[in-house]
């Protein structure tokens, strides 16, 4: 695990990866680690490409922008076009399966996902995407501790939605598991 960590959350505005990014960045305060967030949108907020990046690390934060992500989040085509490329070697990437369709060559390590998919049958709602996504990256990532990834969850969403947003994560962790599973697997 680097001393640092770079993310970067990326999709159309509207998907909430901006608040991911916010739920992220207090999950590792609550952690006891240092922490930037950022946050940018393109020309629409609705609809355009949109970004928030966070930095996690045990030292002093320098510098506050993510030059090159260790982990990377893209929930649709435009964003993965715009934002994957300068990932690390061996960067730990996430794609929703079921809205990204062509994956630029990378160095990364891809894991495409049905996030959208996942939100929409079995939370019911394709808006707790965000959710499903941020529990994926946790598990796959383990840069926060799953506790304070759902403490923050709730601290955040609005009143009255604790309980779906809280099945999304539980579903996010549970994709991750079923893909470490099946890595494992073909591995033996």
């Amino acid at each position: 695990m680097p001393g640092t960590w770079e993310i970067r959350l990326s999709g159309s505005g509207g998907q909430g990866l901006i608040l991911a990014g916010i739920i992220l960045a207090e999950a590792a305060i609550l952690d006891g680690q240092n922490v930037v967030q950022t946050q940018s949108y393109g020309p629409a907020a609705r609809g355009g490409a949109s970004k928030a990046e966070v930095i996690i690390s045990q030292e002093e934060i320098d510098y506050p922008k993510v030059e090159r992500p260790d982990v990377f989040l893209g929930l649709n085509q435009e964003s993965v076009f715009k934002y994957m490329g300068d990932c690390k070697e061996n960067a730990l990437a996430i794609v929703d399966a079921g809205l990204v369709n062509h994956i630029p060559p990378s160095r990364a390590m891809v894991y495409a996902l049905p996030i959208t998919e996942t939100a929409r049958r079995q939370v019911g709602r394709e808006l707790v995407a965000n959710v499903v996504a941020l529990g994926a990256l946790t598990a796959l990532s383990n840069i926060v501790s799953r506790s304070s990834v759902t403490t923050a969850l709730l601290r955040k969403v609005p009143k009255g939605t604790e309980d779906i947003n809280r099945q999304a994560l539980e579903l996010g962790f549970n994709l991750a598991e079923q893909v470490l599973a099946g890595a494992r697997a073909g591995q033996v």
